[in-house]
């Protein structure tokens, strides 16, 4: 197993023993503290949770009731508590949970896990406009995954994957609650309507604001750089744990989100660039031989419902070869 398939497994071992404790009695103030930090400390513990317990419920071991739902905290970063120490029944129908969801994932595979913790999903090569019921919109790029977790407090959102625009109603009248955009172990929340979040990779994520303006900050303190920051319409910033909210001057937010516009725009791009966003919306995938190839430079504007053709032009233009398999090109 590699690290992070041992790196996964640690944490469905965790969320399992976390979801039957759940299930067992109500938590005390110092295991509600815990869990607390756990879900915190990671973007994927909360999903994993959510799957641990929706697999404990179908198995038919316990019923869930509001007062189930109850005794789960809030998402929250609290000081480093230690956990009390499990009973040994606990533990053994934690590992029987981990058997269970492990089989699940290995069978459905990784589309399963995403399907679970998301509210809605795009394909490859979809793009998709959601109406909230707060009068919100949002418009999910290809490849893309949101969870809605709206309550009394907050209108929050996650972006568990991919990118997407948040055109947001405003806090007026009854509405009083804050637009917040969760992903990658940092937040967005909304000062005026539109802007986008992009994850980039578990702990990486760029916002973008295409109107008025968004306050970026971090659930914990960065290694160096500042936790949080203001952008106003046109900015753009990068951020993740190590890094801090880092400003992109030179980013151009109107193009990087051209998708909505149903083309793709390179301007002097290296081509393992283009080849990447390719890849996320046209179905199979394509390969670099070389990696000389790569740094290669490509401007153009390829049309979403038109890849091939513009994979065709793209090794014209390099003078490049390429080979379709089953699925797979490779450009040589």
């Amino acid at each position: 197993m590699n690290s992070q398939g041992q790196q996964q497994h640690s944490i469905t071992e965790e969320a399992a023993e976390w979801a039957v404790r759940l299930h067992a009695s109500a938590l005390t103030d110092q295991e509600q503290a815990a869990l607390r930090q756990w879900i915190a400390c990671d973007s994927r513990h909360e999903a994993a949770l959510r799957f641990a317990e929706q697999t404990w419920v179908a198995l038919g071991e316990v019923h869930k009731d509001e007062s189930v739902h109850r005794q789960r905290p809030a998402t929250a970063a609290l000081p480093m508590r230690r956990s009390p120490r499990r009973r040994p029944w606990q533990r053994a129908a934690a590992v029987a949970l981990v058997v269970v969801v492990a089989g699940v994932g290995w069978l459905r595979g990784p589309d399963a896990w995403l399907h679970m913790q998301a509210d809605y999903v795009t394909q490859k090569g979809e793009v998709r406009t959601v109406h909230l019921a707060d009068g919100s919109t949002v418009e999910l790029d290809s490849a893309s995954a949101i969870r809605l977790d709206y309550d009394g407090v907050q209108r929050r959102i996650s972006l568990i994957q991919g990118s997407a625009i948040f055109d947001v109603a405003p806090m007026v009248g009854q509405e009083t609650r804050p637009f917040v955009v969760q992903s990658a172990g940092g937040q967005t929340r909304a000062l005026g309507t539109r802007f986008v979040v992009a994850r980039e990779a578990e702990r990486w994520a760029w916002v973008g604001v295409l109107q008025h303006s968004v306050e970026v900050s971090l659930h914990a303190s960065p290694k160096k750089g500042p936790s949080e920051r203001v952008l106003q319409e046109g900015q753009a910033a990068r951020y993740n744990a190590q890094e801090g909210v880092v400003p992109l001057d030179q980013f151009d937010v109107d193009r990087a989100t051209s998708w909505r516009r149903g083309v793709l725009i390179f301007d002097r791009q290296p081509l393992a660039k283009v080849i990447e966003q390719l890849n996320r919306y046209r179905p199979g995938r394509v390969v670099l031989t070389h990696a000389d190839l790569g740094e290669r430079e490509v401007s153009g504007v390829f049309r979403l419902d038109m890849l091939d053709s513009a994979l065709g032009t793209l090794t014209q233009e390099l003078q490049v070869q390429r080979l379709d398999l089953a699925g797979l090109s490779l450009i040589y």
